[in-house]
């Protein structure tokens, strides 16, 4: 079954999270996702609240960027995020908006590099080992978490172009896709982490591929997509966003399944002028008509 969610963008202030959070819980919604954009909210800071508001709605964080973190404390916050919430928390990170890193001293010159070394420091402390490396840009010297999580974790990582999809497939659990990605772009991308998997000899368990999908309901709803979509410089692109009623929404996310999301993340336009109605469209109405 496909796994489907609704984003509480960033463009909303931190004191609303209570309010939408503790309505996904209400009514049923599967996942709720919170970005990390520069310079608005902390992914790690917003996740810990929302979890705490809820009972049973799993949290995404998609993405914390990693020029901005050593990679011991992504892990230690990671880790207590799982052990405290187990099962609930769904953690990724990706080498962020360079123009964003730039901003902040943090741009690295490899921003590929980096996402590897720390995607494979990251994955082998959750798992509780000790490690010591000297990469080029994670270097570790005996570090272990005293608190690592009681259960395996995912680790999901971002990506857009070729090379960084096909890295997620090598080195992560799960690929984060953007709202510019069409079915064929995932197919594509399917193709890329199945390549990248194969490469670094990883041939058991599965691989999540979560999608965006940018999506628009009630009064307005088309004038809003297409804003959005000319704003982000993909208003001619044919098969991103969908505005409409329920069976529009539900058409759209099923085509991303069928193309091979596994969870589709349902990311209303910045402008949304009634995010909890919002939450409740994704569980109540478009969810019963997602197989």
């Amino acid at each position: 079954m496909t796994t489907l969610g609704a984003v509480f963008r960033p463009q909303l202030a931190p004191e609303r999270l209570r309010s939408v959070a503790r309505l996904a819980d209400d009514v049923g919604l599967e996942e709720l996702w919170l970005w990390e954009d520069c310079f608005r909210e902390g992914g790690i800071s917003t996740a810990a609240a929302a979890l705490a508001w809820t009972e049973r709605v799993r949290v995404g964080v998609g993405l914390l960027p990693v020029p901005l973190r050593n990679v011991a404390m992504t892990a230690m916050e990671a880790a207590s995020l799982h052990r405290m919430f187990p099962g609930r928390a769904i953690l990724g990170v990706g080498h962020g908006v360079q123009d964003w890193m730039g901003q902040v001293g943090a741009r690295a010159e490899s921003p590929l590099t980096l996402l590897r070394e720390h995607l494979v420091a990251l994955r082998a402390l959750l798992r509780g080992e000790r490690v010591t490396t000297e990469g080029r840009y994670v270097r570790l010297d005996d570090v272990a978490l005293d608190w690592p999580p009681q259960e395996p974790v995912e680790v999901l990582a971002g990506a857009t172009g070729p090379r960084t999809v096909r890295l997620t497939g090598e080195a992560a659990d799960g690929t984060v896709l953007t709202a510019d990605t069409s079915p064929d772009g995932v197919r594509r991308a399917r193709r890329l982490i199945e390549e990248g998997r194969a490469a670094a000899g990883r041939t058991d368990g599965s691989h999540k591929v979560v999608v965006y999908l940018l999506a628009a309901t009630g009064d307005g709803a088309g004038e809003r997509l297409r804003a959005e979509l000319a704003a982000e410089g993909a208003g001619g692109e044919a098969d991103l966003g969908v505005a409409g009623d329920a069976e529009a929404v539900a058409k759209a996310v099923r085509r991303l399944a069928e193309a091979g999301a596994d969870s589709v993340i349902l990311q209303p336009t910045g402008d949304e002028p009634d995010p909890e109605g919002f939450v409740r469209f994704v569980a109540e109405e478009v969810r019963p008509l997602v197989p």
